[in-house]
């Protein structure tokens, strides 16, 4: 078990790396408890995460809430389905062995390292509709600085986004923000950065959800595992916030490659373990 003191630089490291890419500090922390815990269950590793994941989220949702960029009314009925899906999540990690957990997700970061190397930082265009039909909802929303939005969103195709995320997050210990922000940007036509802060909140609400659910079976119970929990949450507060003051500072770019690269690396020598 890690002191406390390498936990929170542990976790200062993965929330600043996550808000930078975008994704959350699920993709790294995640593969981090995979090497360095083999005794660990499946549901151990997804509970620790996933509380990691929950506080990165509320903080980051914080910042842009101030910012002004929150589609609270789409965030609060897509997150009202998301709630079912994460306890369905939190409650089959106790199902999936610890070895196909791993094959799962060892894959998932090779993907995940080709879609950072080959789309990150595209610029995505949505298709605007005219919101005829019932199913598309308009929106305007003006953000602090005075920049107005207007956009027309599939309500329902959210919705079942929304339950497939809220599903996917907790099973894997992740975000979901790899998912949800482009498919709010292509296939719900948001405007990129109100995706990028509605999917945070969105986010906040349903790991908080899979937290409580992973507190009531008990998985925190473990004083080594709360440890370890505390040490990461203490390291991430401060993390994120820096991450988002450096995302506006530095061009990631180079960053993000090189994580990519790493991340790919350690997705393949997890598949051979």
């Amino acid at each position: 078990m890690h002191t406390m003191a390498i936990l929170v630089i542990l976790g200062f490291i993965i929330a600043m790396f996550g808000t930078l890419i975008g994704a959350g500090g699920g993709f790294i922390l995640v593969p981090i408890l995979i090497l360095s815990y083999p005794e660990l269950s499946t549901e151990t590793i997804t509970a620790v995460s996933i509380a990691i994941v929950a506080t990165n989220a509320i903080s980051g949702s914080i910042a842009y809430a101030r910012s002004g960029r929150i589609d609270y009314r789409a965030g609060i009925i897509f997150a009202l389905f998301t709630i079912p899906g994460s306890i369905l999540g939190v409650l089959t990690t106790q199902f999936i062995a610890r070895n196909i957990f791993n094959m799962v997700f060892g894959i998932l970061l090779i993907l995940l390292s080709i879609y950072l190397l080959f789309n990150h930082g595209k610029t995505i265009k949505p298709v605007v509709k005219d919101g005829s039909q019932s199913r598309w909802k308009h929106h305007s929303l003006t953000d602090q600085s005075g920049l107005t939005y207007n956009y027309t969103y599939n309500q329902t195709r959210g919705i079942f986004i929304s339950v497939l995320v809220g599903y996917i997050s907790p099973l894997l210990g992740i975000g979901g923000g790899i998912i949800h922000v482009p498919a709010l940007v292509q296939w719900l036509q948001f405007p990129v950065f109100i995706a990028t802060a509605t999917s945070h909140f969105i986010l906040a609400i349903m790991a908080t959800v899979s937290v409580i659910v992973h507190a009531i079976k008990g998985s925190y119970s473990d004083p080594k595992i709360l440890h370890m929990v505390i040490g990461l949450v203490i390291g991430v507060i401060p993390g994120a916030q820096v991450g988002a003051w450096l995302s506006h500072k530095l061009k990631s770019k180079t960053i993000i490659g090189v994580l990519a690269v790493c991340l790919g690396l350690v997705g393949i020598r997890i598949l051979l373990s």
